[in-house]
C-alpha cells in the first residue's frame, strides 16, 4: 500500500516542486491552495503525511494545525515556513507537529524528515493494535445479569481511588475485574503490576512486594525496586493475598497506611502512591479466625468488594464465551476455527465447571484441536470432555486398573490422577492444594515434579 501526502501550501511553487519529489519516491500525493481546502481534502483523502505552510491567507497554518489535529484520521504533519522562527516552531511542537523545515527546502532533509514521520506514523498504528491486542485478551464477555452487577461496581468504583477486594472461585476471571479496575480509573496510563502472592514462596514475598539492597541477603548482587515502586503512579494487584505470609502482611498494612516502602535491608522509605487492588478465593473472615490473615489488613483492603460470579450461576454467557475463546484461539494460537453446533453448546451449558471460565476456555481449546468434523458437535463433547463437573467416572477408575501393570504402578498412576484433579479443583494454587491435601507443600512439589504434572496436562 503507497503512503499518502497531503501538501498544504499556498504557493503553487513549493506545491508542485515538493509533489514531484514525493512522487518520485513512490509516494501518493494531493495538495491545496489554503488551510480551508486542506480540512476538506484531509478528510476524504486521509493522509499519513502533511506538509503544512506556516504562512497563508485565511486560516493560516498553526490554526489548520490544530484543526487537523482534532479530526478522527491520525496522521503525522510537518510544518514548512520561508519566515520561520524559533518561537513558531516551538508553538508548532506543542500543538502537535512532528517536525519544522524551513524554506527553501532542501530535498535531502525533506526526504530523511518524509520517512522518518511516515516510520512514526506505522508505529503509532502497530501501538494502537498491540493495545487493542492485549485489551481482547482481557475482555470481560458475556451479558447475563450477574456479570451485569459487576460491570456496575466497576462503573462506580473504578473512577475512585477507593481499594477493592475481589472475591469469588479460582477461574472467575478476578485479574480481568482488576483490570477493568484500572481501565476505569485516572491511573489507565499508568503501570498495571500483578503479583501472584500464591505463586511466590513466602521467603520471596517480601523482596517481590519491596524490593532489596545490594547484599541484604544471599543472592541480592544488585539492588532492585520492589512492585510497589513499579507500580508508583499505578494500581498493584495482589492475587490470592489470603496467601501471603503474615510478615509480609504487616509490611503491606504500613504501606497502606503511610504510603512508604522500605527495600529489604535499606534503610531509607520511599514515598509511592499506589492504589491497591486485591483478590482472593479464600474466605478471609474464617482465615483470620485461624491466625493466618490480619483483621486490620483485612478492613484497609476490603473498602469495596466485588464478588465474581461462577460460571454456572451465569450459564446464558456461555454462547458468547464460546465464540469469544473460539475466535481468539483461531488467531492467536494457530488453532482451527470451527463452530460449536448448538446441541454442542446445549452440552456444555449441562456442566457444572468447577474451573469457571479457565477450564472452559481448556475445553474450547481440545474441541477445536480434537473436534472429528468441520464443526464441533455434542458428540465432539461427549467424547472429548470427562464427565461434568470434572469428575474421571467409572472408566477412568477401569483404565488405571486395567492399563497398570502391577500393584505399585497402579498406586503411583492413582495418585498421579489424583493429584492433578486436586491441583485443577484449586487452579493450580498449591498452597491451598497441599493446605486441603493436609499435606506439606513441599512435598506436594517434590510429587509435581516426580510425576512430571503442568499446568496444560491439569
Amino acid at each position: 500500500m503507497k503512503h499518502r501526502v497531503l501538501i498544504i501550501d499556498d504557493e503553487p511553487g513549493i506545491r508542485e516542486a515538493l509533489s514531484q519529489v514525493l512522487e518520485y519516491e513512490g509516494l501518493e500525493v494531493k495538495s491545496a491552495a489554503s488551510g480551508g481546502e486542506g480540512i476538506t481534502v484531509y478528510e476524504d483523502f486521509k493522509p499519513h503525511l502533511v506538509f503544512l505552510d506556516v504562512k497563508m491567507a485565511g486560516l493560516d497554518g498553526l490554526e489548520t494545525l490544530s484543526r487537523l489535529k482534532e479530526l478522527e484520521h491520525p496522521s503525522e504533519i510537518v510544518m514548512i515556513s520561508g519566515h520561520g522562527t524559533i518561537q513558531t516552531a516551538v508553538e508548532a511542537t506543542q500543538r502537535g507537529a512532528f517536525d519544522f523545515l524551513e524554506k527553501p527546502l532542501d530535498t535531502d532533509r525533506t526526504l530523511v524528515t518524509a520517512r522518518n514521520a511516515l516510520s512514526r506514523h506505522e508505529l503509532e498504528k502497530e501501538n494502537v493494535r498491540l493495545r487493542e491486542v492485549v485489551h481482547s485478551q482481557y475482555a470481560m464477555v458475556g451479558e447475563s445479569r450477574a456479570l451485569g452487577q459487576v460491570h456496575a461496581l466497576i462503573d462506580k468504583v473504578g473512577p475512585t481511588a477507593a481499594r477493592v477486594l475481589i472475591t469469588g472461585e479460582n477461574g472467575t476471571g478476578k485479574e480481568l475485574v482488576a483490570r477493568a479496575l484500572h481501565d476505569a480509573s485516572p491511573r489507565k496510563d499508568e503501570p498495571f503490576i500483578e503479583v501472584n502472592c500464591a505463586a511466590i514462596p513466602a521467603e520471596l514475598i517480601e523482596s517481590e512486594l519491596f524490593g532489596h539492597v545490594k547484599g541484604s541477603f544471599t543472592g541480592a548482587i544488585a539492588d532492585r525496586a520492589g512492585k510497589f515502586e513499579l507500580a508508583n503512579g499505578g494500581t498493584l494487584f495482589l492475587d490470592e493475598i489470603g496467601d501471603m505470609s503474615l510478615s509480609a502482611q504487616a509490611k503491606v498494612l504500613r504501606v497502606l497506611q503511610e504510603g512508604l516502602v522500605t527495600r529489604i535491608g535499606g534503610s531509607e522509605s520511599i514515598t509511592v502512591d499506589v492504589r491497591v487492588i486485591a483478590a482472593t478465593n479464600k474466605d478471609l473472615t474464617a482465615e483470620i479466625g485461624e491466625g493466618r490473615f490480619r483483621e486490620d489488613l483485612l478492613y484497609r483492603l476490603n473498602v469495596v468488594e466485588i464478588e465474581v460470579p461462577p460460571l454456572r450461576e451465569r450459564l446464558e454467557d456461555i454462547d458468547a464465551l464460546i465464540s469469544y475463546f473460539a475466535e481468539q484461539l483461531s488467531v492467536s494460537a494457530g488453532v482451527p476455527f470451527r463452530e460449536f453446533q448448538e446441541d454442542a453448546v446445549a452440552r456444555l451449558k449441562q456442566r457444572s465447571w468447577p474451573g469457571n471460565i479457565r477450564e472452559l476456555r481448556n475445553a474450547v481449546e481440545r474441541a477445536l484441536i480434537l473436534a472429528s468434523g468441520k464443526s464441533v458437535t455434542a458428540a465432539d463433547i461427549e467424547r472429548l470432555l470427562p464427565a461434568s463437573g470434572g469428575a474421571r467416572g467409572a472408566g477412568a477408575v477401569d483404565d488405571l486398573i486395567h492399563g497398570s501393570r502391577s500393584f505399585d504402578a497402579f498406586k503411583q498412576d492413582s495418585e498421579r490422577t489424583f493429584l492433578e484433579a486436586k491441583l485443577k479443583q484449586h487452579g493450580w494454587n498449591v498452597s491451598e492444594t497441599a493446605r486441603a491435601l493436609d499435606m506439606p507443600r513441599s512435598n506436594l512439589y517434590k510429587k509435581i515434579e516426580r510425576y512430571g504434572l503442568t499446568r496444560e496436562q491439569a
